[in-house]
């Protein structure tokens, strides 16, 4: 490695392997990144929490270890991040919000357990929007997140630092969660690769109030690196009741075995979005492009009607219970917005709440009918780019939310399937565009196969955010 700039966007295999090599050390690439983030955060706004020393004593730990040859994991040393929402032992889970108690956690999450036993370097904590409630990043706690790509632009949420220090170089891998689309929304608006997982298939801990929507899952520059994060990711915690079990797959297996003979349907608008011009002219050339690699390509409509009533009953819902768990009189520290949005689930039934659930229940249903046909479905990620910062769409009373301009996600939160974002192209304004690749259930293999098929017919694209560092 020669610069800086280098060991930034170096993806976490390939400094493994540098560490292997010797030609670089886990201790470099932690200063390296260190002094990457003092450079940026003040642009981006991209952690609430730097652990230099925590970061430093973990990379000299893994230095030892690959001057010995004993590596506790093909990660080790590996620089990663860790979403505000998830818990990480000797930092408080502050969730972006004024609500919660600065204590400092007392046990790790299943994801930061699984990666400190496998000698990742945590460089810190990013920045998510209050309680991870919407998919703009922002919150009264930290105030805004800026997206690399356009510092007017947000970048998406609920993983919005997560996914501006990725798309920034400030490390190879990240820690998101994904409720209805908050891993691939800011993965879609930065440009970069995030994958919400089959439901259960990374154990988390403590039980998310959005119920079976919430996933925690791998983000990063490359699908490589995803992969083998997940690996990590994958392994069992008992902690969490509905993990499903251990299969001993490697997700790398077979990630370059291409999409050949796969059958595969693009559906431009799942027959009731509405996509930006520019955008759905990009992901149906990025459709196109599976053709070319040897699958099946069918463009098609609508399989399923919006599920948008019953996925906002359950996250109306999910948001009611949880804001009472805080005392009434401090609500007025919360976001309006989801003040706004508890106050809509405090006035759900329990008969509407399992209804939206029976809903649930048949999306799944519908899809996996859908796919005994097919093996994928392509989809745009994001109907439209990267908004400005402060422009909240979200409006209750005049029921505008922001599900409506994130219509490609949450669908598969309640189907609980594999989902993924991955970057095909820049609108003429420069900002990124996503296309999501949904596979059935427990086929994470095949999105990431595919995923990295296409990866492998785009460029390398970066913000331009280097000038003085």
């Amino acid at each position: 490695m020669t610069s800086g700039t280098d060991i930034a966007f170096a993806s976490a295999l390939d400094l493994a392997e540098l560490y292997r090599k010797r030609a670089l050390s886990p201790v470099e690439t932690a200063e390296a990144l260190l002094a990457r983030i003092d450079a940026l955060q003040p642009k981006l706004n991209a952690f609430c929490v730097v652990d230099r020393d925590g970061a430093l004593a973990a990379a000299r730990a893994a230095e030892e270890r690959w001057r010995k040859s004993e590596p506790l994991s093909p990660l080790d040393g590996a620089p990663v991040t860790i979403k505000d929402l998830v818990l990480m032992r000797g930092f408080a889970t502050r969730r972006g919000s004024l609500l919660v108690d600065p204590a400092p956690d007392t046990e790790d999450a299943p994801a930061v357990a699984r990666l400190r036993e496998a000698g990742a370097v945590i460089l810190g904590k990013t920045t998510t929007p209050e309680f991870g409630w919407k998919a703009i990043g922002d919150s009264p706690l930290t105030g805004i997140t800026r997206n690399p790509w356009d510092l007017a632009r947000t970048p998406g949420g609920s993983s919005a630092g997560a996914a501006a220090a990725c798309a920034a170089g400030l490390g190879p891998l990240h820690i998101g969660s994904d409720g209805a689309g908050s891993i691939r929304i800011p993965a879609a608006f930065t440009g970069i690769f995030g994958i919400k997982a089959s439901f259960g298939r990374v154990p988390a801990y403590p039980f998310s109030p959005m119920g079976l929507l919430s996933n925690v899952g791998p983000m990063a520059r490359n699908v490589r690196d995803a992969a083998a994060l997940l690996n990590l990711l994958a392994r069992p915690d008992d902690r969490d009741p509905y993990a499903l079990p251990q299969d001993g797959r490697d997700y790398l297996d077979g990630i370059d075995g291409g999409v050949g003979g796969l059958r595969i349907a693009y559906s431009p608008d799942l027959g009731y979005a509405r996509v930006d011009p520019e955008i759905a002219a990009c992901c149906a050339a990025a459709a196109r492009r599976f053709e070319e690699l040897g699958a099946t390509v069918d463009e098609i409509g609508e399989i399923f009607p919006s599920p948008r009533a019953a996925l906002l009953t359950l996250w109306e819902a999910g948001a009611a219970r949880l804001l009472a768990s805080f005392p009434a009189e401090k609500r007025s520290l919360c976001d309006p917005g989801l003040i706004a949005v508890a106050a809509e689930g405090e006035r759900i039934s329990a008969l509407e709440y399992v209804g939206a659930d029976m809903a649930r229940t048949t999306l799944g249903l519908q899809m996996a009918a859908f796919h005994r046909r097919y093996d994928l479905l392509l989809t745009p990620m994001m109907p439209v780019p990267a908004l400005p910062v402060g422009q909240d769409l979200n409006d209750p009373a005049t029921e505008n939310h922001w599900v409506d301009w994130s219509p490609f996600s949450y669908p598969f939160n309640m189907t609980r399937q594999p989902a993924a974002s991955i970057p095909c192209g820049l609108t003429s304004a420069g900002l990124p565009i996503g296309l999501q690749i949904v596979g059935p259930l427990y086929a994470e293999d095949r999105v990431l196969r595919a995923a990295r098929a296409f990866e492998q017919t785009q460029p390398e694209r970066r913000p331009q955010l280097e000038q003085g560092i």
